[in-house]
């Protein structure tokens, strides 16, 4: 491991002190080294799916600051999680790179310590670097305490593998390795801790890069604020079409905790965007709000919790990005997708901070600084190996463009929905006669993009046997979640397999 972590420090020393070309054929030198490089805050929230707020359409979620702050920011309306689940989406979007290049493409793995990550490029670049909340990354226990060269690059450290127990949050306080609780509903927990290392740094000649990881609203939605569930009689809560008869109840009933959940965090955010008004910020700041994957929520006849499918209620995540020089742009829609490992190069290049040869995602940065709602593009998304719930499901790749998704799995084609016609994807285009030169044409980018990345759709056992993961069928059997006896989550068993 300590080989390893040498090799990133020195390829990552490379961006800046050398003339090595980059992946866009510019120089490593960073031309602008002396001057104040812009703050970095990226909101992560957890199982927060595109279409549950306010500014995004919705009729029932209260999401007013975020409804604020989308008129400030661009808005990706058609942001996808490369693979729409927990582990998979944060190593894709700390490194840049794709689940099969990296071997990411199942929780409670471990992040390989030679993958040059987010905070140890931005580190290099002269920025102090903080995390908060959950990490999901280390693979060797949800509540094991992950020293800091575990820590891929983030020094200031208030976080812990997993939680979900929103009342007795646990965490670890930087090299303290004794474990603490916030001590209040965490999401503004968080939210006020994050604040006050943002207004300690305010005025540094360093500037920072804050990760701020928050679990909701993500189940158990029983532990979401009462006073925000009142908000939400579950009698009055709009389903959507696509919801069947058979979870229609249940739906009602979970929506109630997550839109609680959903309304509770918006309000913890609206502390941090507020206090970036108060300290002078927003000027030299890019503001992120996302989230890692959405929610089935029964839609499709697919019971609430689950993700990992190539629906849209799994796939598609709010994407909120707001940057130094934005004025005239504010508010501004774009509908060209952006996948995770799109998100690291563009936030580098909004930087100028140069992207290294080794991050596969696409420099969007041109797009964000001139946003254009006519223009599309193909977003790989994937599931290399179904676990859990999903452990039946077919292993696929699929594209989103901004109208269409296109999905394969090894039995061929497997989906194809006009999302812009058909918002709800209830009509299978597959194979109509009407759609063949578009269903034709999908494909090509579909295996372009594939043949970028050298992967191929295969059966998920080629690469659990290529990254020798043993999945223990017990495991599989029941869902990777399960409640304590305060509301939280259990410890779970020993990591599938690490490095």
């Amino acid at each position: 491991m300590r080989f390893f972590k040498i090799t990133k420090l020195f390829i990552s020393a490379l961006i800046l002190f050398t003339s090595c070309k980059t992946k866009d054929n510019s120089t490593l030198v960073d031309k602008d080294l002396n001057s104040k490089k812009p703050n970095i805050v990226y909101i992560l929230t957890d199982q927060w799916r595109g279409s549950a707020l306010g500014y995004a359409g919705n009729p029932d979620v209260k999401t007013p600051n975020l409804d604020k702050f989308s008129k400030q920011a661009i808005n990706f309306t058609n942001a996808v999680s490369v693979t729409p689940v927990c582990t998979p989406h944060r190593a894709a979007l700390l490194t840049g790179r794709f689940p099969t290049t990296t071997g990411m493409f199942l929780n409670d793995i471990h992040l390989p310590a030679e993958e040059l990550t987010m905070a140890e490029i931005y580190k290099t670049a002269g920025y102090n670097t903080a995390y908060w909340g959950k990490w999901h990354l280390d693979g060797h226990g949800r509540r094991t305490y992950i020293p800091k060269e575990r820590r891929q690059g983030f020094d200031f450290w208030r976080a812990l593998e997993c939680s979900h127990n929103y009342t007795r949050m646990p965490y670890y306080d930087n090299e303290d390795t004794n474990i603490k609780q916030w001590q209040q509903y965490s999401p503004f927990a968080i939210a006020k801790d994050a604040n006050t290392y943002i207004t300690a740094h305010a005025n540094d000649e360093k500037p920072f890069l804050a990760v701020i990881s928050i679990a909701t609203p993500h189940y158990p939605h029983t532990s979401a604020p009462k006073r925000y569930k009142a908000m939400y009689p579950p009698e009055k809560l709009t389903l959507n079409p696509n919801v069947t008869d058979k979870f229609k109840d249940r739906s009602r009933k979970e929506l109630q905790g997550y839109y609680a959940h959903a309304t509770a965090t918006d309000e913890a955010i609206g502390l941090i965007l507020d206090n970036l008004k108060i300290q002078g910020l927003i000027e030299n700041t890019i503001i992120v709000f996302s989230a890692d994957h959405g929610e089935m929520m029964g839609a499709h006849g697919v019971k609430p919790f689950v993700k990992q499918l190539a629906w849209d209620e799994s796939i598609r995540v709010p994407f909120l990005i707001s940057y130094p020089g934005i004025a005239k742009h504010k508010g501004r829609v774009i509908n060209a997708p952006i996948t995770t490992p799109d998100i690291l190069p563009s936030l580098l290049s909004l930087s100028n901070i140069s992207i290294p040869e080794s991050i596969e995602g696409e420099n969007l940065a041109a797009l964000i600084k001139q946003p254009d709602s006519n223009v599309d593009r193909a977003a790989l998304v994937m599931n290399v190996a179904p676990f859990g719930s999903n452990r039946n499901d077919a292993a696929y790749r699929a594209i989103r463009t901004k109208q269409y998704t296109y999905s394969i799995t090894t039995n061929g084609p497997s989906m194809l929905y006009d999302n812009i016609n058909d918002p709800y994807q209830q009509h299978n285009l597959l194979n109509k006669d009407s759609m063949k030169s578009i269903q034709e044409n999908l494909d090509k980018q579909l295996h372009a993009q594939l043949k970028k990345i050298g992967d191929t759709v295969r059966p998920k056992s080629y690469y659990l046997n290529k990254y020798n993961y043993k999945l223990d069928e017990k495991r599989q059997a029941v869902d990777w979640w399960s409640f304590d006896k305060g509301a939280g989550v259990v410890q779970s068993p020993k990591p599938l397999h690490y490095k």
